[in-house]
């Protein structure tokens, strides 16, 4: 296990609201970790820290012991980082296969270079296949993304996600708004691409079932702050936890 991504001191306020105050966050390659928290604990910030979307006003973001603090997000994807939106990010008029094409193409540079190789083009598209079929999705490559099912618009998301072929991949609620049989479906996604594309997660949840099911790090966050940071088991019994949670998600 090897250090990935360091976060020293993250500092973010929104109008003199203090949504994370001097976070300091450690990611380890292969190890799945969950970000939990009440709303408002200042998950999605930190991930939008983490990933670009917005500047910190202090602190400093390391992947691979390179600052990346004030990176633009296309050059952290090119370094490796990747996520997925808590509100889906999907191009609902473009196919499956256009969706998780958009990505693909990106990364190799197609979408600058018109006249790439049509041998170029068709190991793209073998990729694509590859992806579509990861998820589950190959059947429905033709289809308007904005027909799918809700569970698989989220599928879809994680396709385009895993297609910069990133190191470490952010999920935003993956479960959200999914049955029970949907969210084993994407359980046992997550697991297998962790393992088959030697890939780092970090699961930003509510659902305390998805989270002491697939986790092997549990960090959890409160007012801005890291509350609590271990094991599953260690987090199950942390009394500050218990305490924000009511004593209720975190016993079962």
């Amino acid at each position: 296990m090897t250090g990935l991504l360091r976060v020293e001191a993250l500092v973010k306020s929104f109008d003199g609201f203090q949504a994370i105050n001097r976070v300091d966050l450690q990611i380890q390659a292969g190890i799945l970790t969950s970000i939990i928290g009440p709303n408002g604990a200042g998950k999605t910030t930190l991930i939008n820290l983490i990933t670009g979307k917005i500047n910190p006003d202090a602190g400093r973001v390391y992947l691979d012991n390179t600052e990346i603090t004030r990176l633009p997000i296309h050059e952290r994807i090119k370094k490796g980082i990747s996520r997925s939106f808590q509100i889906g990010d999907i191009f609902p008029r473009l196919t499956v296969f256009q969706n998780i094409q958009l990505p693909v193409f990106a990364r190799l540079g197609y979408a600058a270079s018109p006249l790439a190789s049509r041998e170029r083009f068709l190991e793209a598209n073998e990729e694509i296949e590859e992806i579509m079929h990861d998820v589950g999705l190959w059947d429905q490559k033709s289809q308007p993304a904005g027909a799918l099912s809700h569970g698989d618009k989220r599928l879809l998301e994680i396709g385009m996600a895993i297609a910069p072929r990133p190191r470490l991949c952010f999920l935003d609620e993956p479960c959200a708004g999914m049955n029970p049989v949907e969210h084993r479906q994407v359980l046992d996604l997550i697991i297998r691409l962790a393992e088959e594309r030697n890939l780092t997660f970090v699961i930003v949840e509510h659902d305390m079932d998805v989270v002491f099911s697939v986790s092997d790090r549990v960090v959890v966050m409160n007012k801005g702050e890291i509350l609590a940071d271990g094991t599953p088991d260690m987090i199950r019994e942390h009394e500050g936890v218990r305490e924000i949670y009511l004593g209720e998600e975190v016993l079962g």
